[in-house]
């Protein structure tokens, strides 16, 4: 859809296929979120646009999504935000061998705050490592350097990634090949989530397709751009997708 491989696997079988990819232990993959915001600000984004279509999973993280793949007759039905990949991703591998999480992203409060409570929620689950990156639009080499060194020093199974998009998945995208890690999450507001210093709408808004409203509503001046001019972009795109799909059957 728009030139991405979003993935219709649904979330088990997402989560099947990142636990092929941790076990196998080759090369690094990683795993990034397609909303309505992400494709829009992509469509401007060479960059993050590329960092998206390079991802081994590409969750439909957004109803928009698949409000779009319906009316494409796309065989995608299953929305996967990144909190739920997250947990049900940590919730399978703590059955099993359990797991080693590195955090980069956010702040020391949070990080403290998630590593504490994955001890209680999962005691199988490690965390070997975790690290604030300076707040700053982008990443000087010495920035870059002490993030891969922390990350492959700790040797993890997993590293979550959590700086918001698109900063997250160009970081992922462009640092790769450095990363000695066999699997990646890009799941941004996720730590906030999991941490507790952010609350998730309720699951009424969640299926009704439109948790954006009290987020919205809490937090206007940072986020009114992402719904007043992301949507109608994204409108653009579906919209242009219908044309090509018509002229393709003529």
């Amino acid at each position: 859809m728009f030139g991405y491989s979003i993935s219709c696997r649904g979330l088990k079988g997402d989560v099947a296929r990142a636990r092929e990819f941790i076990a196998a232990r080759q090369d690094c993959r990683y795993m990034a979120c397609a909303n309505p915001h992400s494709l829009a600000v992509a469509w401007r984004d060479p960059v993050f646009a590329k960092a998206l279509q390079g991802a081994d999973i590409l969750l439909p993280d957004g109803k928009g999504i698949i409000f779009a793949a319906k009316a494409l007759g796309l065989p995608l039905s299953e929305r996967v935000a990144g909190l739920e990949f997250f947990l049900a991703l940590t919730e399978a591998l703590s059955k099993e061998k359990g797991g080693r999480y590195f955090f980069l992203g956010s702040t020391d409060q949070v990080l403290k705050l998630i590593t504490r409570r994955l001890e209680k929620d999962f005691p199988n689950i490690e965390v070997v490592g975790t690290l604030s990156p300076p707040f700053k639009s982008t990443f000087d080499l010495n920035d870059n350097q002490r993030m891969i060194e922390a990350v492959n020093a700790s040797q993890p199974d997993v590293l979550w990634v959590g700086m918001t998009a698109p900063k997250q998945e160009k970081w992922i995208y462009q640092n790769l090949i450095s990363l000695q890690v066999p699997f990646v999450g890009a799941i941004g507001a996720a730590f906030d989530y999991y941490a507790g210093t952010k609350e998730r709408a309720g699951l009424t808004w969640q299926k009704l397709g439109l948790e954006w409203v009290p987020r919205f509503y809490k937090e206007p001046r940072r986020l009114w751009k992402r719904y007043l001019i992301s949507l109608p972009i994204f409108f653009y795109l579906f919209i242009k997708e219908i044309f090509l799909k018509s002229i393709k059957i003529k």
